[in-house]
């Protein structure tokens, strides 16, 4: 391979933050296990800078975990040393995908900054993300509703097998707990292996209930539909996982907010992966912004709640060349 070289003084890339509402088969009888449904959020980003230096430099949120990124990049691909600047992050540990998305952007800025041709796979790979969903790739790439089809033979991250767009006018009502996580690393694992298969019959009935609900519901813009789906995709996941998270969400916080908004009108409700992060669904800004002022104030006696309403992101990273 040439030697690497930089295409622009300084380069930017900001990553969008997913929920991830449900996989859809931990059977794996048909040989492929997982499957992810899940939804690019705008508003919440890791944002990553990447510009010239004499050594290898990474600064701001979560720079260890940023730094064993870019060290295996550079180690692999031979590449400069450079300055990496993590300006802002989405949440650690709230399910939000915080970890791939800081992967991904440390990972492909250094590569498009040195002119090494890599896609969002192949860095995900390289840096050990995408073990069992690959939302966080289709996020980065190219945003939306997203679906993908779960590990099968091929040692690599899940194929995206549908990816479209979200309504613009809904709205997701984001409900956070600043005092609790979810389950991650060891743990996480741990948990995954532990966990029996889906009940026989369960995973037919939720691949049925995206392909033939949550899917057409979005291509007719049907919220009460879409919003049934994911409602009982939410219900079997999280009862699922219930014995692993103690219950069908992590937060008791959460859960009662979300339980609330639903009393409100959300078209559904429910836990982005492990939590603690909650969301639910209204048909407009102002429905979700009163949903949210309405739970504020029902709750504003607990500490580490925050509600914040937040449109889905129909387009992936953001990609910027910086002046010198």
């Amino acid at each position: 391979m040439n030697a690497p070289h930089a295409t622009a003084a300084a380069l930017q890339v900001r990553a969008p933050a997913r929920l991830h509402m449900g996989f859809v088969d931990l059977d794996g009888s048909l040989g492929r296990r997982f499957g992810s449904v899940g939804l690019t959020l705008d508003g919440l980003f890791s944002t990553v800078e990447v510009r010239p230096s004499a050594t290898l430099e990474v600064h701001g949120h979560d720079a260890e975990r940023g730094h064993r990124y870019a060290l295996t990049l550079c180690e692999r691909f031979g590449l400069p040393p450079a300055r990496i600047d993590i300006l802002d992050a989405i949440p650690s540990h709230s399910g939000l995908g915080s970890g791939t998305q800081l992967a991904l952007a440390v990972g492909s800025a250094l590569a498009r900054f040195h002119g090494v041709e890599l896609d969002s796979r192949d860095v995900a790979a390289l840096l050990d993300r995408g073990a069992r969903s690959g939302i966080g790739i289709g996020s980065f790439d190219r945003g939306g509703f997203i679906v993908d089809a779960g590990r099968g033979a091929i040692d690599a991250p899940p194929p995206i097998v549908a990816q479209v767009p979200f309504p613009d006018e809904w709205r997701m009502v984001l409900v956070f707990d600043h005092a609790c996580r979810g389950l991650h690393g060891a743990a996480e694992k741990e948990a995954f292996r532990v966990l029996p298969p889906y009940r026989a019959g369960l995973a037919d009935r939720l691949c049925r209930l995206i392909l033939m609900r949550a899917l057409p519901a979005l291509a007719e813009r049907d919220i009460d539909m879409f919003g049934a789906a994911i409602n009982e995709l939410q219900h079997c996941v999280g009862d699922y996982f219930a014995p692993a998270q103690g219950g069908r969400y992590t937060s008791r916080t959460v859960s009662r907010a979300a339980e609330h908004l639903a009393d409100q009108g959300a078209a559904c409700i429910g836990q982005s992966s492990w939590g603690p992060t909650g969301f639910a669904l209204a048909a407009t800004d102002d429905d979700a912004q009163a949903m949210a002022a309405s739970t504020r104030e029902r709750f504003a006696h607990v500490e580490g709640l925050e509600l914040r309403v937040c449109a889905a992101r129909n387009q992936g990273a953001q990609w910027t060349e910086l002046p010198d």
